[in-house]
């Protein structure tokens, strides 16, 4: 998958717009997502095994090859009528085999509650919002910005207004704070995902506001961290080169056995979903190779309040 944002527009999801679901909520618009994902793999499976082309099947249903490359990754919405005349299609007439595909593409319409934030969050953002708000697992690297997820109000305002090259209005700005405030309601309750959160330590010492508003933030992350689903470890500069030299990256995992693992990567120009289990293996490694480099839990928590007492 690949989308095209403006620079800072998430800050590897951790800038102004990140987004997931507020605690409640995930349930059904994030499943949606899922839903969508699972329904396009599925179609793209049948129309392999039956040899039919893209072109083919998007004639079939009065769209583009485009489209129909758009659905089987999940990135568009699904009408009933159009999956039933790809099932026909694709030979798929028993209404045993066609009912669970169809019950997929009707539950897939459900709308993700962050339509709500429309006007400031990206519409290439919204297929990551609601991976993350499925995602039973979030493992990220970060280096420029404390993770969306972990921000405080008042860092993640400074991050907002320092990701915009030209002016931005303040209800904008706020727009993207509350968005930010929702997104981190998922960290809570008995469903809530496993986040580990590995911070370059440059992303600890660069300034966002004030010296008070980072203090505050590192003091957030030392608190935040001693929750049970919430495991951050700081990578100190003493380390030198490490293996993520190729930057923050963010590796979601899903209870869906479907459902591949997906890497998220923010580029200059674009934003890229890579699912392909060969590419997601070797962030794995990066990840890993990160984790066993790092400081433990309890030493990064101290190694926080070292960099607060040296502010």
């Amino acid at each position: 998958m690949n989308a095209k944002p403006a620079r800072g527009a998430t800050g590897s999801t951790g800038g102004p717009t990140g987004a997931s679901a507020p605690n409640g909520t995930n349930g059904s618009s994030s499943g949606s997502m899922v839903r969508r994902i699972l329904l396009g793999s599925q179609l793209r499976r049948l129309r392999e095994e039956c040899g039919v082309t893209r072109e083919a099947a998007g004639y079939s249903i009065r769209a583009s090859e485009s489209k129909i490359s758009r659905m089987e990754l999940g990135r568009v919405s699904f009408k009933a009528r159009d999956v039933e005349d790809l099932l026909t299609l694709y030979g798929v007439t028993d209404e045993t085999d066609r009912e669970p595909l169809l019950g997929l593409a009707r539950e897939s319409s459900i709308a993700g509650w962050w339509h709500n934030y429309s006007d400031v969050l990206p519409g290439w953002f919204q297929t990551y919002v609601g991976l993350e708000g499925a995602a039973s697992r979030i493992n990220t690297y970060e280096v420029q910005f404390v993770h969306g997820l972990l921000q405080t109000e008042d860092y993640a305002r400074a991050v907002v207004t320092a990701g915009h090259r030209t002016e931005i209005a303040d209800e904008e700005v706020e727009r993207r704070v509350a968005l930010r405030k929702e997104r981190q309601q998922m960290l809570l309750g008995e469903s809530a995902p496993r986040l580990l959160c590995v911070l370059d330590e440059a992303a600890l010492r660069r300034p966002f506001g004030s010296r008070a508003i980072m203090d505050a933030q590192l003091a957030h992350l030392a608190e935040i961290s001693e929750q049970p689903n919430v495991t951050v470890r700081v990578v100190p500069f003493e380390l030198g080169g490490h293996p993520a030299e190729s930057g923050a990256f963010t590796l979601l995992r899903f209870p869906e056995s479907d459902l591949n693992d997906v890497v998220y990567l923010e580029q200059l120009t674009s934003a890229l979903y890579l699912d392909k289990k060969d590419e997601v293996a070797q962030y794995a490694q990066v990840l890993d190779g990160l984790v066993e480099n790092s400081l433990d839990p309890s030493a990064s928590r101290q190694h926080l309040h070292r960099i607060r007492q040296l502010a």
